[in-house]
């Protein structure tokens, strides 16, 4: 995925960040992009606790009728 993606090519990303958000804004853009992240793995944790400790009650199979029982209602195909 990052063949080619080599020092060259990061110093000049690097450079074009500098350039367009300035040398004030970088730290706050860090600031927010790790807070983002941490707020992300903190619901990715909460969904994954709370799907954990959902008790999820067994299906029991539907009760088989005895043999030689008819079901009480009927189907009728046209």
């Amino acid at each position: 995925m990052f063949e080619g993606f080599g020092p060259e090519k990061l110093i000049m990303v690097l450079l074009i960040v500098l350039v367009l958000f300035g040398g004030k804004r970088i730290p706050e853009i860090g600031a927010s992009l790790g807070k983002g992240i941490r707020e992300f793995k903190r619901g990715i944790k909460e969904v994954g606790d709370s799907v954990n400790a959902d008790e999820v009650s067994p299906v029991h199979p539907a009760a088989s009728l005895p043999a030689g029982t008819a079901p009480t209602s009927s189907v009728v195909y046209d």
